[in-house]
């Protein structure tokens, strides 16, 4: 009987010592989760912002970069609260889709900007483009202006207000060439280029997609245009404890490896810092 006893004790002290070491690795699980800052990103921007990551590492700050393929999910998935920040969306973009929805997000501050381009696989020159040509751009509203207002840079087309960055497809005053325009996803874009005339392109995706060469575009837009910088979004109600995300964005803005990162994989003349 004794020895039976002091089996069962020695089991309910096994037992407990499991749940005991149990709990501890729980609660230290739980601490490093919530010391963790996630951002939502476009797969276009993830390399120089793991460059940023894995700096923020070393100075102690876990940063987990969560991938979106679209430009939907990054703004529900924040204004849910399943993730502290995203980056993927300039400012024109959230104040649209704010106006559009009840998200309540804002900017916290801002990244990279780049130009965009006209792109085109088979022609060397507008000029060449035939009549009806097939014509990609973005159909969200605002890349959609931008898109509209490089045509016009172009002399493809003539808007009805040609300063209108939120020029639609209905504000187009003259298209001389009755060019067919195909409206998909931004990032899309870059994967229809092949199936077109001539595509609205963002350098980024088109090296993320290698369907074209990014730095050869028939034209760039001509302007340095600090509005169309990639934004750090968050919540209206989002509280930066121990400045996580302060300092992750001083890094990515800061670092040599980050400037480094941003040259290869935008190309070193087709970005430029919004925060200056």
């Amino acid at each position: 009987m004794a020895q039976t006893a002091k089996s069962k004790f020695t089991l309910i002290g096994v037992i407990v010592a499991i749940l005991v070491i149990g709990l501890v690795i729980w609660n230290q699980q739980k601490k490093s989760h919530q010391s963790e800052l996630v951002i939502g990103i476009s797969p276009s921007f993830a390399k120089p912002l793991q460059v940023a990551a894995d700096e923020a590492k070393q100075q102690g700050l876990n940063v987990k970069l969560v991938e979106f393929s679209d430009w939907n999910t990054p703004n529900i998935t924040l204004n849910h609260g399943d993730i502290d920040a995203n980056f993927f969306q300039h400012q024109p973009f959230l104040d649209n889709a704010k106006k559009e929805t009840d998200f309540k997000i804002k900017a916290f501050d801002v990244g990279a900007a780049t130009h965009v381009g006209l792109y085109s696989k088979k022609y060397k020159n507008f000029a060449d483009l035939p009549h009806k040509a097939k014509v990609v751009i973005p159909n969200d509203p605002v890349n959609q202006g931008r898109a509209l207002q490089l045509l016009q840079q172009a002399k493809l087309i003539e808007l009805k207000q040609p300063d209108n960055f939120l020029s639609t497809l209905n504000d187009i005053a003259a298209n001389p060439k009755q060019l067919q325009f195909i409206e998909v996803e931004g990032p899309q874009t870059a994967r229809a280029i092949d199936d077109v005339d001539l595509a609205f392109g963002y350098p980024h995706y088109l090296r993320l997609a290698k369907t074209a060469d990014p730095e050869n575009a028939l034209l760039f837009d001509s302007n340095t245009d600090k509005r169309f910088a990639i934004l750090f979004a968050v919540r209206d109600d989002y509280v930066d404890r121990d400045d996580k995300l302060r300092k992750f964005v001083d890094i990515y803005q800061n670092s040599p490896k980050v400037k480094q990162a941003l040259d290869a994989d935008f190309g070193a003349k087709l970005w430029f810092p919004g925060w200056k």
